[in-house]
């Protein structure tokens, strides 16, 4: 039975609710302060490293010994042609490639939709479970799986083209720059499909089950529980996550490419952060700096751009 509002409850003192409101505030900051610590540590004391764009430093010379030279490198990004030329082409890589998975982030939706709709529980755990393992695998060991499946010359898929007469040789799949976008998108989803649709699964479980029960009365079939109640559920949370993803879309990281990079995929396959690392380490490392330092920049905008558009079209945002 409810309480009327206003005439059992007992009476707060304004004073007393306003400590006991300070009162949880503190126990919040307390509890929120060591990630805040964590977060300053490994993402905002790096920072620091920026310094390095604006001199000619060389590792192993101190910074005290090396000449400052302002925006040189950054100069050195627009005034040499060869070095736009290679800063475009890796661009292209990276937008390539992002704008490959920003399109594919419907598949864990479709995952997830798919994985509640298995009625058989034993057996929608077991597909869940397979298919999140492979997140907790390293890109060295998938590449070694991908080596194991289409070497030239030991690999399963190679072996049984050949056996089966729809190659007359193997094909260097690996060491070849022919779609390899497609092929990296592909390695991707295989690796991180069951991981990504966790998040859906939480927010289809959190769908009021009364919605559901109140169709089925008027008779709606299982797609049109999909179509009117599910997917409207899962709205808010895709669109978060894409906004998040187009945030990094000039950051997909580098791990993925540099196991699958070689002499002959090189030029395809190299994106932004790749190539950071190999400058870096071609020992240039003031030129990779600014163009990492760039990077951040573009990522900043692009989050700031997508978060005004989700105001704008949504009437909501991240930030």
């Amino acid at each position: 039975m409810g309480v009327p509002s206003g005439e059992l409850l007992p009476s707060v003192d304004p004073v007393h609710r306003s400590r006991w409101k300070m009162k949880n505030k503190h126990k919040l900051f307390f509890m929120a302060f060591p990630f805040l610590v964590v977060t300053f540590i490994f993402y905002y004391l790096p920072i620091s490293g920026w310094i390095y764009a604006f001199y000619d430093f060389i590792p192993g010379i101190p910074l005290s010994d090396t000449p400052y030279v302002g925006l040189k490198w950054f100069k050195t990004i627009v005034s040499n042609p060869t070095q736009t030329a290679e800063v475009l082409r890796v661009l292209k890589n990276t937008l390539a490639m992002s704008s490959l998975g920003l399109i594919t982030s419907i598949f864990p939706v479709i995952f997830a939709i798919m994985l509640t709709e298995i009625k058989s529980g034993w057996y929608r755990k077991l597909v869940q479970t397979l298919t999140t393992i492979p997140n907790f695998i390293s890109w060295i060991l998938v590449y070694a799986l991908a080596f194991s499946l289409f070497s030239v010359d030991n690999g399963v898929i190679t072996h049984i083209l050949v056996q089966l007469g729809i190659v007359d040789e193997g094909y260097n799949f690996l060491a070849s720059s022919s779609n390899i976008w497609v092929t990296m998108i592909v390695w991707y989803w295989w690796k991180s499909l069951g991981w990504g649709a966790i998040l859906y699964l939480a927010a289809i479980a959190g769908i009021d089950q009364e919605l559901y029960e109140a169709v089925e009365v008027d008779g709606a079939s299982r797609f049109r529980k999909i179509w009117h109640i599910t997917i409207p559920g899962l709205i808010p949370t895709f669109f978060v996550l894409l906004l998040l993803s187009i945030g990094n879309l000039v950051n997909n990281g580098m791990e993925q490419y540099f196991s699958f990079q070689n002499a002959m995929n090189k030029d395809s396959i190299e994106v932004l952060d790749l190539y950071v690392y190999n400058i870096a380490f071609a020992n240039n490392f003031p030129f990779a700096t600014a163009v990492s330092m760039l990077k951040s920049v573009v990522s900043v905008i692009l989050l700031f751009a997508a978060n005004t558009l989700s105001k704008m079209v949504r009437d909501e945002s991240i930030i």
